[in-house]
């Protein structure tokens, strides 16, 4: 039985790939950052808590990352892992940069360190390409706008480094705008059908949006961590855009939503000048030639079909809202 390290095992990403590594027979060590409480909620809800072996762990602390490495003796880590949260970043350069850039070289140091055969993923993400014209794909030049970004960046390239001067099998998944029914109310898409829910229950009447013209490529979660996979069952590391090759806007998004619960989004959405943040992202759209041709991967859900699944969930959880006065405690 092969062993897999998670980090950021109790976000969207890493409880789909747990899931998807259990199924596959592997021993999963899922590695959280300690706080005083620990939520579960996406392993929960997809039934595989009492699978995953949790344990505590720190990007700011080297030695907490090679005993944690030495204990579980995986074959290997998967870093999903950050302070992924873009707006956020303005807010805190310093801490994103710690944690989602200078935490990823502490990472792969005590990686090699105590095995550098380990093979390794890094969670890249189109937010690295920024400003660069569309269509993006792996030989496109970077131009973060956000701390977030910028921090991201600086991982990549670390990954990078890792590989070509230690040879140790280090790939990144640079992907695109991923969303699920998991997807926190943090983003802009979840916030989107999590009110959408609410209005057609009678929970809220108003959904205050930043910039609804930006555009992103947006994929299914579930089908975004087969690739992550794929990419490190390689026989060599490399670089991946994960995409869908579709653009939407973030009014698309919400047109879709909002059709799906037959209400009228004009009558509910407005503006507001607080989401909008001081560097913007006009335009992301992946090129995912690469990974079709070498990984064997494509995108299977709809764009449509991926608005359709975020609302039915949402209106789940409205409804138990609407009844019982109180949120679920499950997430689907």
């Amino acid at each position: 039985m092969s062993t897999a390290l998670i980090t950021g095992i109790t976000g969207q990403d890493g409880a789909y790939l747990a899931r998807l590594l259990l199924e596959k027979d592997y021993h999963v060590v899922g590695a959280f950052r300690r706080a005083s409480m620990v939520s579960t909620a996406r392993l929960d809800a997809l039934g595989i808590t009492d699978e995953v072996e949790l344990v505590p762990f720190d990007l700011t602390d080297h030695g907490n990352m090679r005993r944690t490495i030495a204990r579980a003796e995986p074959e290997e880590v998967y870093n999903l892992a950050a302070q992924s949260f873009v707006g956020v970043s303005f807010e805190q350069p310093v801490t994103t940069g710690e944690i989602t850039g200078v935490g990823v070289v502490r990472l792969l140091e005590a990686i090699r360190e105590e095995n550098p055969r380990i093979k390794f993923y890094q969670a890249s993400t189109s937010e690295m390409f920024g400003k660069a014209p569309a269509p993006q794909n792996e030989e496109t030049p970077f131009y973060p706008r956000s701390p977030y970004a910028a921090s991201k960046l600086y991982a990549h390239w670390t990954t990078v480094n890792y590989r070509e001067s230690y040879g140790m099998h280090a790939s990144s998944g640079i992907l695109f705008n991923h969303e699920s029914e998991l997807r926190g109310v943090e983003f802009v898409t979840r916030k989107i059908t999590h009110s959408v829910a609410r209005i057609k229950h009678g929970l809220q009447n108003e959904l205050k949006l930043g910039n609804l013209e930006s555009k992103r490529d947006w994929g299914y979660a579930k089908e975004y961590v087969e690739a992550m996979w794929m990419m490190l069952q390689m026989p060599d590391p490399d670089d991946y855009v994960i995409a869908t090759g579709e653009t939407h806007s973030v009014r698309d998004f919400v047109e879709a939503a909002f059709e799906a619960a037959g209400l009228d989004w004009e009558k509910h959405v407005t503006t507001d000048p607080a989401f909008l943040r001081p560097a913007e992202v006009d335009v992301l759209l992946g090129d995912v030639s690469k990974a079709k041709n070498k990984l064997g991967w494509e995108p299977k859900t709809s764009f449509e079909d991926l608005v359709g699944l975020m609302v039915e969930a949402d209106m789940r959880r409205a409804a138990f809202e609407a009844k019982h006065g109180r949120e679920s405690a499950g997430i689907l």
